[in-house]
């Protein structure tokens, strides 16, 4: 069983994150020798990589203490929206996904077994918990969640992704029971849901404001339940691969897919996570083999990782809600 400690340059535990600044010279170079390959597949460069975004500021809060605007970014639902009916296609622009499946649930069913305390070899290990997919696209995830036994809602801003989604699982009467829902976590919160285990897998890079997100999914979870996070590090080596590479000359993701600036360090996501109540105590890395064709759980981060994080028990959060007062 996979099991990696968080590292400790990125652990809240070791005092003040470091936050390291992108250098942009070694991106000139690499660069360089993709543009004789480039120039093969593609007529036109891809864009250079911008400055790194401002440091991210707190949510905007009502006098409730709950995150109340939306993190929603109307051209990131745009640019899904015209490609959602292929989410099913293993050979399209989701293939990547497709592919990377099987290592993300890899990791989530051992960390979700291990915390909650199930046996990650029963043919049902999550049987009994509400788990919810944020971001499900069309349900590549939910689906598996769901034959895993969890009681799985699933939400997605794109509504032609909650409709493919849920054809799809209607034709399996073990995925039919999902829960699919055209909305933002923003709009669960107002509703109040709860959950034992909130998932949301490369959906953070897209949103508008994603330490406003982060405070969504902890107030979605129950206190001492679990959060998983994945996305792409914000690196000079996940630039030249997962958007030269693999949207300019490989093409395996429409251009445009990923902004570089958009994307999140680890250091990032656990204070994020962190200033949400969420403690992060694992973490890995996805590495690819172009041989074999598959993904692997990795202690490299520097491209495609993984987070999973426990909110605060209803003791600590008090704690911190008088320290604040006092």
């Amino acid at each position: 069983m996979f099991r990696r400690a968080l590292l400790s340059s990125v652990s809240p535990l070791h005092g003040t994150v470091r936050i390291p600044s992108p250098s942009y010279s070694p991106i000139q170079a690499l660069l360089a020798q993709w543009s004789r390959y480039a120039s093969v597949v593609s007529s036109s460069a891809p864009p250079p990589p911008p400055p790194p975004p401002s440091p991210p500021q707190g949510p905007s809060r009502s006098s409730g203490g709950g995150p109340t605007s939306s993190s929603l970014n109307p051209a990131e639902v745009a640019k899904f929206a015209s490609i959602a009916e292929t989410w099913w296609d293993s050979s399209g622009p989701f293939k990547p996904l497709h592919v990377m499946n099987p290592t993300r649930l890899s990791f989530i069913r051992s960390t979700l077994c291990r915390h909650f305390r199930r046996d990650p070899n029963s043919s049902k290990p999550l049987e009994g918990l509400k788990v919810i997919d944020v971001g499900c696209g069309g349900g590549i995830l939910s689906e598996p969640l769901a034959r895993m036994g969890a009681t799985v809602t699933a939400i997605d801003a794109v509504d032609k992704n909650i409709k493919i989604a849920s054809i799809h699982a209607a034709s399996d009467p073990t995925t039919a029971s999902i829960e699919y829902c055209c909305a933002t976590a923003e709009g669960l919160v107002k509703e109040k849901r709860l959950f034992d285990a909130v998932i949301s897998l490369e959906v953070i890079e897209h949103v508008a404001n994603p330490l406003e997100f982060c405070e969504s999914l902890s107030a979605l979870t129950i206190p001492n339940g679990a959060t998983v996070i994945s996305t792409i590090n914000r690196s000079m080596r996940a630039y030249a691969t997962a958007i030269v590479a693999a949207e300019y000359i490989l093409r395996w993701l429409p251009r445009g897919t990923h902004e570089w600036s958009k994307l999140v360090t680890p250091e990032e996501l656990v204070l994020m996570l962190q200033k949400a109540s969420v403690s992060v105590e694992e973490m890995a890395g996805f590495v690819y083999n172009p041989l074999s064709g598959e993904w692997s759980l990795s202690d490299d981060i520097s491209v495609n990782y993984i987070a999973f994080g426990v909110k605060k028990g209803e003791a600590s959060l008090t704690n911190d809600r008088e320290a604040s007062l006092s």
